[in-house]
């Protein structure tokens, strides 16, 4: 017995040791960092095995009828030979094993004897959300380590992935986040949700460390799209230590602010209103609070932002120049969460949980400035005059979501927002009022449904209605006398569309749908009241009809890979019926990347645009009061093409560079005619203070990011020029854009000292806007009788050139743990070494005289004006 077990150790040790033997054989084959370079089209594999034993001496054994008729199509660069042998028989029933030095081919047994196994093929397919906040994660990505093969999320962090059967390891990726690498056997079609943790991942939200992996923008096909993290752009300083998005992403490249210190954005040469905004789906028409000091996304509420400057996706459509896509939190299944902030002047709450545990869950959020009580004290009380100024905004986020179960999702959401402006003078003998009110009321309702493992549906209703008001009134305690004006301009959107994810495929993603809106345009309401005692007297009134308008539309895209190139090719069709008139326009939409090698890509676009709504804007300012009107018989709609062109890349996985250069053409572009503005506003002759021409803009721009250690941040610069052209402003001659800054730059930093201190600052330069000033006015001649006829010199339109702005923002946080929450001191100040930025001109004027003291004409002097000195600014955070 002892010499059997002797024999039978000796034949374990021998075993074990040829098992070792051939393991270590395995790896350092597959190991030994053989890259494979080589690419062909629809070629025998038996060939393809041919060339790989030439090339790079690899011995293959195989039985020729099992390599018949199979061909392969393949494109490696610089690819291990693991990842070449499973793109080469990914899609046949061939696998393949490693034995010493040689590697056999073989059939796989599961395989149906008719049917290869590329016609047996399995779908994973689900959702990718947050392991803390249960909050689906909108462009996850989730791939095949093997094959490469993969698909992103959704904007509802809805994936759908097909392969081979097989085992395969899924990786699933986002930015911030740390990877999630599972093996499955995958012989039937599986449906899973993927939880990502950012706990080990990040440091507060904004430090990403080198375990975070995922797509960089050079390797997606979308061209001009640029999405940050909500909690990075939160961390860059702002006016009075309010964080604001809209802000925020006037530093990245092609998007230009208006007047300092506002959240208006102006980009690629388009106008304010060419730029789409969307929460949750539905339009936005007035995006500011304090006559655009701040904008209306509290961002507590907000889970993402996506901005599109060009190549625009099929999907979306309605505006000449931007996609500004911003989608709220769903609310916490799990456990109740809070953020509050107390700052210079607002506070903000904001509370999410569960309903029902893993089944209904709600976020609400609300914030509230109090301005107008620090004001108050501010404004002077003479004369027994009593000053109660009205400076103040509130608003309201609130969410519902629903999950009836693994198929079918409901999600309830609405913003309510309210802005009051201006002032109530009292005295003794009178009470004059001077207010603006407008706000917005949005609400949307949809329900997604899995169809089936690769359809994905989301149908949405929304509600969106914007209405302003303005009063000016004087009214008499004693003589009882009332001199009013009010006005009132709105419009009042209710839509429903349908779209739908399909995806046969990881080289196709296909989306398409449908949808139609009803529109109802109050182009404005003048009612003029003067009353004396109790007879009333004589009103004027203005008032037109309510425009009714339908706009429906419907797209198709398809997200298409072959190999090192994809494409985005898409189409957009619209209709829009107004006055018995319908305007239609179909708009292709183009979109290709080029992998050029693992860190560089060439892009390029070509997108069109129609635009069917206008807004009635001074040059000068950017009011509440400007008017949403349609296009009608007599106003057409606005059309655009886009090109572009950019390259992109990633150094060392911690830098992502990009440039573009792009030309944008426009047409029936609106503008007020020359001596008629906003002032002028009679509703019932809107269409004749109008005129419509042409536009265009171009440029190139660079952006780069830092994505990775304790300093993130980005830098960005654009070259830009954009002009307008119409037939009777200027002489017909082309003018420079009054936002045509030829130059922006700016750079954001964020710098994570410890887990307890926090350094924020931004720096941006821009050259000035253009403006029309008067030069001189003269006497062309002097009649024998009367005053003379004077004449306006006041050169090309938008010819004068205001001084270049630049200014600093920082701030830097503390954070402490605490045992049930964590608290944040965050102190900053804006315009640090108060650079005296122009705000507007004050134009002076002087008289010219002869030497006899006879009128000449009469000359301006222009002086720049500043607003915004240094403003300090401190806030206290909760988060619980």
């Amino acid at each position: 017995m002892q010499i059997k077990n002797k024999y039978i150790l000796f034949i374990l040790i021998a075993l074990i040791g040829s098992i070792n033997e051939l393991k270590g054989n395995e790896n350092s084959l597959i190991n030994q960092n053989i890259l494979i370079n080589y690419s062909c089209k629809n070629k025998s594999i038996k060939k393809i095995f041919d060339d790989f034993k030439k090339e790079y001496q690899l011995n293959f054994q195989y039985n020729p009828a099992d390599l018949k008729k199979k061909t392969a199509t393949v494109e490696l660069k610089e690819v291990p030979l693991k990842k070449a042998l499973n793109e080469i028989l990914n899609k046949t029933n061939l696998l393949y094993k490693v034995n010493a030095r040689e590697i056999i081919i073989y059939k796989n047994k599961d395989s149906d004897l008719s049917h290869s196994t590329e016609n047996i093929k399995v779908t994973v397919s689900g959702y990718i959300t947050d392991a803390e906040t249960t909050e689906s994660l909108i462009g996850a990505t989730i791939v095949d380590e093997t094959t490469g093969l993969g698909t992103v999320t959704n904007e509802y962090g809805f994936f759908s992935i097909t392969l081979p059967k097989g085992d395969y390891i899924l990786k699933a990726s986002y930015l911030g986040y740390k990877n999630h690498t599972k093996n499955y056997q995958l012989l039937k079609d599986a449906s899973v949700e993927i939880q990502l943790s950012s706990s080990s991942a990040v440091i507060n939200e904004v430090v990403i460390t080198s375990e975070s992996e995922s797509v960089s923008n050079f390797e997606k096909t979308q061209m001009s799209q640029l999405t940050i993290p909500v909690a990075q752009l939160k961390s860059m300083p702002v006016i009075l230590g309010e964080e604001d998005l809209m802000k925020s992403i006037q530093l990245l490249p092609g998007v230009k602010s208006g007047s300092e210190g506002t959240s208006g954005i102006f980009i690629r040469g388009g106008s304010e209103d060419q730029n789409l905004i969307l929460l949750d789906g539905v339009p936005v028409y007035n995006p500011a609070h304090a006559l655009g000091i701040f904008s209306v996304f509290n961002p507590d509420a907000i889970k993402s932002l996506s901005l599109i400057n060009g190549g625009h996706p099929a999907r979306y459509g309605g505006r000449l120049s931007s996609i500004i896509d911003i989608r709220m939190k769903e609310g916490n299944l799990e456990k109740w969460h809070g953020d509050a902030s107390i700052g210079l002047i607002s506070s903000k709450l904001s509370l999410s949980g569960p309903i029902i545990k893993d089944k209904i869950s709600i976020l609400a959020s609300a914030r509230r400035t109090y301005a107008d009580l620090i004001l108050k004290p501010l404004f002077p009380q003479e004369n027994d005059q009593n000053i109660d100024p009205s400076f103040f905004f509130h608003d309201y986020n609130a969410k519902m979501q629903y999950r009836i179960n693994d198929r079918h999702r409901i999600y309830l959401s609405a913003y309510f927002g309210k802005d009051k402006f201006g002032a109530v003078f009292e005295d003794s003998i009178s009470v004059q009022k001077s207010l603006i009110n407008w706000g917005n009321n949005i609400s949307a309702m949809r329900w997604n449904y899995k169809i089936n493992k690769k359809l994905f549906a989301n149908t949405t209703l929304t509600y969106s209605d914007y209405n302003i008001t303005t009063e000016n009134s004087q009214e008499g305690f004693i003589d009882t006398t009332l001199n009013a004006s009010f006005y009132s301009s709105g419009i009042l959107d209710l839509g429903a569309k349908i779209d739908f994810d399909y995806l046969p495929s990881p080289d196709h993603y296909i989306k398409f749908g449908l949808g139609i809106v009803r529109h109802e345009y109050n182009p404005g309401i003048n009612q003029n009241i003067n009353t004396q005692g109790e007879e009333p007297g004589n009103g004027n009134n203005a008032k037109v009809a309510g425009i009714e308008a339908f706009e429906t539309d419907i797209y198709i895209e398809d997200e298409i890979k072959m190999g090192r190139l994809s494409a985005n090719l898409g189409i957009h069709a619209s209709l829009f019926a107004v006055e018995n008139k319908t305007y239609n326009s179909v708009q292709p939409r183009l979109g290709f990347r080029y992998l050029i090698n693992n860190g560089l890509s060439i892009k390029a676009s070509y997108s069109t645009m129609t635009q069917y709504i206008n807004l009635l804007t001074s040059e000068a300012l950017s009011l509440p009061s400007d008017i949403w009107v349609p296009s009608t018989n007599r106003i057409l709609p606005q059309d655009s093409w886009q090109a572009g062109l950019g390259l992109g890349g990633k150094i060392s996985n911690k830098f992502e560079w990009e440039v573009e250069g792009y030309y944008k053409s426009m047409d029936n572009v609106i503008s007020y005619q020359e001596g008629t503005s906003f002032v002028d506003r009679d509703p019932r002759n809107w269409e004749n203070q109008i005129t419509q021409g042409s536009g265009e803009s171009y440029g190139g721009e660079v952006f780069i990011q830092k994505t990775e250690g304790k300093l993130t941040g980005i830098v960005s610069y654009t070259l830009s020029w954009s002009n307008r052209q119409f037939e009777d402003i200027n002489n017909g001659e082309k003018f420079p854009f009054r936002f045509d800054r030829r130059h922006d730059f700016s750079t954001a930093l964020v710098y994570q000292v410890s887990d307890k201190i926090k350094l924020s600052a931004n720096w941006v330069f821009s050259t000035g806007n253009a403006v029309s000033v008067p030069k001189f006015t003269y006497p062309a001649q002097f009649p024998t009788r009367g005053n003379p006829i004077i004449v306006e010199d006041g050169g090309s339109k938008n010819s004068f050139r205001m001084s270049p702005s630049h200014r600093l923002d920082w701030s830097i946080s503390f954070i402490k743990q605490k045992r049930k929450y964590q608290r944040t001191w965050v102190i900053g100040f804006y315009n640090t070494y108060f650079n005296k930025n122009p705000f507007y001109l004050q134009v002076e004027s002087e008289g010219i005289f002869d030497k006899n003291g006879n009128i000449l004409g009469t000359k301006y002097n222009l002086n720049e004006r500043s607003l915004l000195p240094i403003i300090p600014s401190v806030s206290y955070q909760i988060k619980f």
